[in-house]
Order: C-alpha cells, then sequence, then structure tokens
C-alpha cells in the first residue's frame, strides 16, 4: 500500500480521536510509523503536522538559526558599506 501525506495525517488524527491522547509510535504498524516519520521527520513534528500537538515557539534551534541570520545580514550589511566606500575612493561611484 502507498501511504500519502493525507493518508497519514488522517491515520494520526483518527487514532488521537479513538484514545483521546497523543499517538504514540508503538500504535501503529512498522509501514503506518515509517511513512508517517518519512513524511514529516521527528515524531512530535508528525504530531504538529496533523494539528493534534501546538508547535514550540523559539526552540533553542530556532534561537540559534536567528541569531546566525541576524549575524549574516549585519556582516552583509558592513561588507556593503565597506565596498561602497572603496568605490567612491576608486572614483567608480560619483556623487
Amino acid at each position: 500500500m502507498s501511504f500519502t501525506r493525507e493518508y497519514c495525517i488522517d491515520l494520526l488524527q483518527r487514532r488521537y480521536k479513538e484514545t483521546g491522547i497523543y499517538p504514540r509510535k508503538a500504535d501503529f504498524s512498522v509501514a503506518e510509523m515509517s511513512a508517517i516519520k518519512s513524511y514529516f521527520g521527528p515524531w512530535p513534528r508528525a504530531l504538529e503536522a496533523a494539528g493534534i500537538k501546538e508547535p514550540k515557539e523559539n526552540t533553542k534551534a530556532d534561537k540559534r538559526r536567528q541569531k546566525r541570520i541576524e549575524m549574516k545580514r549585519a556582516k552583509n550589511a558592513q561588507r556593503k558599506i565597506l565596498k561602497q566606500e572603496l568605490a567612491e575612493k576608486k572614483g567608480m561611484v560619483e556623487e
């Protein structure tokens, strides 16, 4: 049987409605669990994708990613300024 993303979400939601608790990996066959994990990655992300669990906000990884992005933006802005100053120095940019 071919599992689709929608079918995997339906499996998770049905199990949640039946039991009233978060579905566990052990609640599914090996094929079902493998399909779910292949579509959504870690188990908590699968529960989030199915609308069963609220997504975490500001995880450590998200904070590190945001900090890295801000640092790159600052570095790029500084490079742009230096590049412009160098161009002005060489007389390439007219004012």
